[in-house]
């Protein structure tokens, strides 16, 4: 949102709200922060912009990413909350639509609706000094703008809503539809025509899975080589089988996770795909069981990374061409905070990351905190419950012991950018939210731990 917009909404007086904390969205991770909050007696104002909960996993909002078939990739027992467990009963990778109905039930177990402003946009957010903020507050469907004053802010409006588009040469005289995958709901638009998927994330290939099975002809372009970890390894989810080799240091684990998979899934270059020039872990691996099965079934034919379009043809690096009616783009999402100044949250210059005190809070005002903003190599879902728990404590600890909470603040404060992983991640815009989950969730331990006062 340009200055000129921000102007739009200026409201004169702002109705003082004391110390009640500001929640910005009220999916997964906007109502786990208003859970924690509320365990540390805050009052919290939960603003979100659709008529219901659940964000993302809520496919009937504009913004969400998700498609008929989506699925969790991580399993329910490494995905579930840890004070909120999914049913038993339930598969071990659960359909979005049981996803949205777990998110609902946690949100009437904790009688968090009462908290929250359904239909409301935040237009933008003002640091007023000593720590406190303005929040401008605007109905969807309208102007009205309310500016009211908290204690702190809350940012949690997710990072998969601003799609990344890439731009290759050629690309505005193709005749044919481009879309991102944001846009793709279900295999009805693609049904009968040449399609060509962009894009080897979990997303990528599952949408690539399942047009082959429904378009005429499937094309999956990919740029490098990736380690395919399928969603079952020796008749478990592959991330339970995973957990299992936690006890060995990383660099063994790692090889023997790398043997693995090789036995399991084989060598990718007998499916046309290029071998993994980097190591398992270094990149953000993908979980899926189904492309190698449909690339070996003749459904989809891999293709290297795209050098240009012309009107009717997309063309690759390997001197080949096909003729596609639809290209799916399935290349990610712009890490996007149109409410407030970048600069507050540390993002410098174009498709920067924020650069945060452990992922979570804004080094120069320590009253605004980020929540889900994680891309993890397990479930996130977790790790979030505690990434809120941490801002629920902090903020309770700047109110009632300022001396240890300065103490705290000046130990943390070096760790600004930090990224909590093993060895070292590809540093491309896909991987500068990515954190190992093991060792960011035990710095989330030692950091609740410090809050508590515990030696």
């Amino acid at each position: 949102m340009s200055e000129g917009q921000f102007d739009a909404y200026s409201v004169d007086a702002a109705y003082d709200r004391g110390e009640a904390v500001c929640v910005i969205g009220a999916g997964m991770a906007g109502l786990l922060a208003v859970k924690n909050l509320r365990e540390q007696g805050f009052t919290v104002d939960c603003y979100e912009r659709e008529t219901a909960v659940g964000g993302s996993w809520n496919w009937r909002h504009d913004r969400s990413p998700v498609y008929s078939s989506t699925h969790l990739v991580s399993s329910r027992t490494h995905t579930e909350f840890p004070d909120f467990p999914m049913p038993d009963d339930w598969p071990d990778y659960p359909h979005h639509s049981q996803v949205l109905a777990y998110l609902e039930r946690y949100t009437d177990h904790f009688g968090l609706r009462e908290h929250i402003w359904f239909g409301s946009e935040i237009a933008r957010i003002e640091p007023t000094g000593e720590g406190r903020w303005d929040v401008i507050v605007k109905p969807v469907s309208g102007n009205a703008a309310r500016r009211l004053r908290y204690s702190a802010v809350v940012i949690a409006n997710g990072h998969n809503w601003d799609p990344r588009m890439p731009s290759y040469k050629g690309q505005e005289e193709f005749r044919g539809e481009i879309v991102h995958s944001s846009a793709y709901k279900d295999p009805s638009k693609v049904r009968g025509r040449k399609v060509l998927v962009v894009g080897a994330g979990n997303s990528g290939c599952d949408i690539a899975g399942e047009i082959a099975v429904n378009a005429e002809k499937c094309w999956h372009s990919t740029r490098r080589g990736y380690w395919f970890i399928p969603k079952y390894m020796f008749g478990r989810p592959g991330d339970q089988t995973m957990a299992r080799l936690s006890w060995l240091p990383f660099g063994l684990r790692q090889k023997v996770s790398e043997f693995a998979i090789r036995r399991v899934v084989g060598d990718p270059r007998r499916f046309g795909l290029k071998r993994p020039e980097h190591a398992l872990f270094a990149s953000h691996p993908i979980v899926n069981s189904h492309l190698l099965h449909h690339i070996g079934h003749g459904a989809i034919t891999p293709k290297p990374d795209i050098e240009y379009f012309t009107e009717d043809a997309v063309h690759f690096t390997d001197g080949t061409s096909v003729k596609p009616q639809t290209v799916v783009m399935a290349t990610g999402y712009r890490t996007t905070f149109d409410f407030c100044d970048p600069a507050l949250l540390g993002m410098q210059g174009a498709d920067a990351a924020p650069s945060l005190i452990g992922h979570m809070f804004a080094s120069k005002t320590p009253t605004l905190a980020v929540a889900g903003l994680l891309q993890a190599d397990g479930g996130i879902f977790p790790l979030v419950h505690w990434q809120t728990v941490a801002i629920a404590k902090w903020l309770r600890l700047r109110q009632s012991d300022p001396e240890a909470a300065r103490q705290f603040w000046a130990k943390v404060s070096p760790d600004a950018g930090r990224r909590y992983v093993h060895g070292k991640l590809n540093d491309s815009p896909r991987h500068r939210l990515e954190i190992s989950y093991e060792v960011y969730l035990k710095a989330l331990g030692r950091m609740i731990e410090e809050l508590d006062g515990v030696k």
